[in-house]
């Protein structure tokens, strides 16, 4: 059984805050701090640019990957670190169309993430093959499957409203027509159970600042299959996915496996942050964060239909069909989360008009559920939002 009340201590959450964004950005790690100051104080400042031997830092993209690998059901091997979610993106779409060249369409749905289908569209133009970008609801996914699609790409949990794609189902539709899967897992991974080896994935991609809490701009994960290891071609092929880095060759071999996946230099900083981080999941069993998350998510939903008629739930209500969040709208919904952020209880919002709450049981109780419904009625009871100050929207919503 995990043991939630010790997570909850390893987080550093300022007294009073009712913290409900974790699916944006997770707290501070406790032991963060001091992790990272050693590594400035005694690999860094000790050591300099030996510590890339010594201190090992070449290694840390592959076995940062591994532990993560763990909470995705990603074998060992395939999974390494590195860069930026959306160049991940790119790099698993690109992957991907080169290993089925005979397909023209890209298919994707209205929740995924707007800037996967940027990345797409990018990439899409710069390869000037006659591919096609096609989106549709995410309820007629399965059925746009067929014989013309090379590439279904799709976030496995809806950043708006939490809804949540089966993920072995649809890959197994996709390589029953001849298709492949890249996967988003930005709000999946560390929220719900992920088995990615399990559902047969081709590719899926990651970050790792919202329920790994790596911190902002933690660096982003990529994870291969097994079976497309030494085939996929790395569309970017950065200095350390070359076979030898360090022989300086004009022409670019692609290394072996995962590694072919690197791109640029190890953020040697961050991934410090990062491992930290993951050491909260020692000893937590993903199904048992899935349980908890489930019970607060639907005790939330309960509270505020109860409490705050004016909403309308976007969300699904069975849990096991959503992710580790729950959305309700409002045409002021910018307003009214800005009067909750101003009460203590952070959330944010997505538009148009959507006020979404993320549930991470690892420092998230009945106690901050109950509270923060109990402050979302206070706010729209006495419309508390309706002050210029709060409909003045800020660069990040």
């Amino acid at each position: 059984m995990s043991d939630f009340a010790r997570t909850r201590a390893l987080f550093d959450i300022p007294e009073g805050l009712i913290y409900l964004d974790g699916n944006s950005l997770g707290p501070l790690p406790v032991v963060a701090k001091q992790r990272v100051a050693d590594m400035l104080a005694n690999e860094w400042g000790k050591h300099l640019i030996k510590g890339w031997n010594v201190a090992g830092w070449m290694a840390q993209p592959r076995r940062i990957g591994d532990r993560i690998g763990k909470l995705i059901g990603a074998p060992e091997g395939t999974v390494v670190m590195g860069d930026t979610l959306s160049i991940k993106v790119y790099q698993a779409l690109a992957s991907a169309l080169d290993l089925n060249p005979g397909r023209k369409v890209v298919l994707s749905d209205s929740g995924n993430f707007p800037s996967d289908l940027y990345m797409a569209q990018g990439l899409i133009g710069s390869l000037g093959r006659g591919l096609d970008l096609k989106v549709v609801e995410p309820e007629d996914v399965e059925a746009a499957i067929d014989e013309t699609v090379a590439v279904v790409m799709l976030t496995e949990v809806d950043y708006r409203t939490g809804r949540l794609h089966d993920m072995k189902a649809l890959t197994a539709k996709a390589h029953a027509a001849g298709a492949l899967t890249v996967w988003d897992l930005a709000h999946s991974a560390g929220a719900i159970p992920v088995d990615v080896f399990g559902a047969g994935a081709d590719f899926a991609v990651g970050c790792t600042y919202k329920y790994l809490n790596g911190g902002p701009g933690a660096p982003a994960f990529i994870y291969v299959a097994p079976k497309h290891a030494e085939m996929a071609r790395p569309a970017l092929s950065g200095w350390l996915g070359h076979e030898a880095p360090f022989a300086f060759d004009l022409d670019y071999r692609a290394g072996h496996g995962i590694d072919r996946m690197r791109v640029g230099t190890p953020p040697v900083i961050a991934l410090t942050v990062l491992d930290a981080a993951l050491d909260a999941w020692d000893g937590v069993s993903m199904h048992d964060v899935r349980a908890a998350s489930i019970g607060l998510c639907d005790l939330f939903i309960r509270e505020v239909e109860g409490r705050c008629p004016e909403l309308t739930l976007a969300t699904t209500r069975h849990g096991h069909q959503r992710g580790s969040q729950v959305s309700f709208r409002h045409p002021a919904g910018y307003a009214i989360m800005q009067a909750l952020i101003a009460r203590g209880v952070i959330g944010d919002f997505r538009a148009p008009d959507a006020i979404r709450f993320g549930f991470t049981p690892l420092y998230i109780g009945e106690k901050e559920v109950l509270g923060a419904a109990a402050i979302l009625e206070a706010i729209m009871k006495d419309r508390l939002w309706d002050k210029p100050d709060y409909h003045r929207k800020a660069a990040v919503t």
